[in-house]
């Protein structure tokens, strides 16, 4: 029984120490299916996404959604030192019993809890000294763990933010380009004016943000639970949005201006693929929103030949866009339904014609809204 209790409390130790280093140290993605924090967020989003649905889709659910990435992590840190506290409590439990032959009933093991707890936060008490040298190697090493697990969980959260404030700072200039909602039309017609050079540039940028992005969610993929704190924005849509916008480029323009959206969009589907691969999430069998119709293809064209005058939208052009989206709509789609997010449209119909205008400008400043 005292040898069981011993083996318990070190595989507890040794599964939680690993899984804390590659979560918090490690500098790469680990492959490996069977993790504690694996199994920890697909257990915790459930039940939080499972809550959430009881809110219609609005803003208090919005709130309640975007608690889960903060306190997500603030739990599994408790989730780690409980998981030490008791593998070592159980340890030091087991070594009374083949040890010093100490009683080892269950006050014993709720007392040698308390006194790992102890150990563990370096709390320094004093009050129970263990009598044999196993024993009290077995406190130092404790207390070593618990020191560096703190400076650890200090030094973890500012690295992890960081990413998370990179991630969100692309969308502020976002929002005033693509809209709220934010659509593939909207962002088009702001780069009318700018023309194909200017909208290659942009597009540069974004070919920055998801190389990035790729590293985050490999390394952090809790990243994903975090919601982004502007308003009707998420990284997840702003991706679709930019991602369409490659998707008509690369069927429709010219080879010669072809290569940065071909590159952007490259880099973004493997951010995709990458938080689909770290969340164990399943692209969807069907599409069935953000339908692209012929319709809207036209009324997409003259924004777009305004851009690019050698723009197509034959038969071609629509058939590649078709094989484009089947690439990445699929695992679009199933993140967006794993994460609650929304996904813009393509075109808005209630947008106006000219979003640049003077009077649509003028509203928009003075009203605190984008149409």
């Amino acid at each position: 029984m005292s040898l069981t209790a011993f083996l318990l409390g070190a595989i507890m130790v040794l599964v939680t120490l690993l899984d804390a280093f590659e979560v918090v140290l490690l500098p790469r993605p680990v492959r490996r299916q069977v993790r504690l924090n694996r199994y920890f967020f697909k257990f915790t989003w459930d039940i939080w996404a499972r809550c959430a649905r009881l809110w219609p889709v609005g803003r208090r659910r919005e709130d309640f959604l975007g608690v889960y990435g903060p306190l997500s992590m603030v739990m599994l840190f408790g989730l780690w030192a409980a998981s030490l506290i008791i593998g070592f409590g159980l340890m030091q439990w087991a070594l009374h019993g083949l040890v010093a032959g100490r009683a080892t009933g269950i006050d014993a093991l709720v007392g040698d809890i308390i006194i790992s707890g102890d150990a563990f936060f370096t709390l320094g008490y004093g009050d129970n000294v263990p009598s044999h040298w196993v024993a009290r190697l077995l406190v130092i090493l404790e207390a070593g763990t618990g020191f560096a697990f703190i400076a650890l969980t200090i030094g973890y959260l500012p690295v992890l933010y960081q990413h998370f404030t990179r991630r969100d700072l692309q969308l502020i200039e976002f929002s005033a380009r693509a809209g709220s909602p934010p659509t593939a039309a909207a962002l088009l017609v702001w780069h009318v004016h700018g023309g194909s050079e200017e909208l290659e540039r942009w597009l540069r940028d974004w070919e920055i943000w998801a190389s990035d992005l790729i590293e985050s969610n490999a390394v952090y993929p809790m990243l994903a639970f975090y919601r982004s704190q502007h308003e009707g924005h998420s990284w997840l849509g702003s991706l679709a949005v930019v991602m369409d916008v490659c998707t008509l480029l690369i069927a429709g323009a010219d080879d010669a201006r072809r290569q940065q959206a071909t590159a952007t969009f490259t880099a973004l589907r493997r951010v995709l693929d990458e938080a689909s691969e770290s969340l164990r999430v399943a692209p969807v069998r069907e599409v069935s929103a953000r339908r692209l119709d012929l319709a809207s293809l036209q009324l997409l064209t003259p924004t777009i030949r305004r851009i690019l005058p050698g723009w197509h939208d034959d038969a071609i052009a629509s058939s590649a866009i078709w094989q484009l989206r089947r690439t990445y709509e699929p695992r679009l789609e199933g993140l967006a339904t794993y994460l609650l997010l929304d996904l813009p449209d393509w075109i808005d119909p209630e947008a106006p014609t000219e979003r640049f205008g003077r009077d649509v400008i003028v509203r928009q400043l003075t009203q605190g809204r984008q149409d």
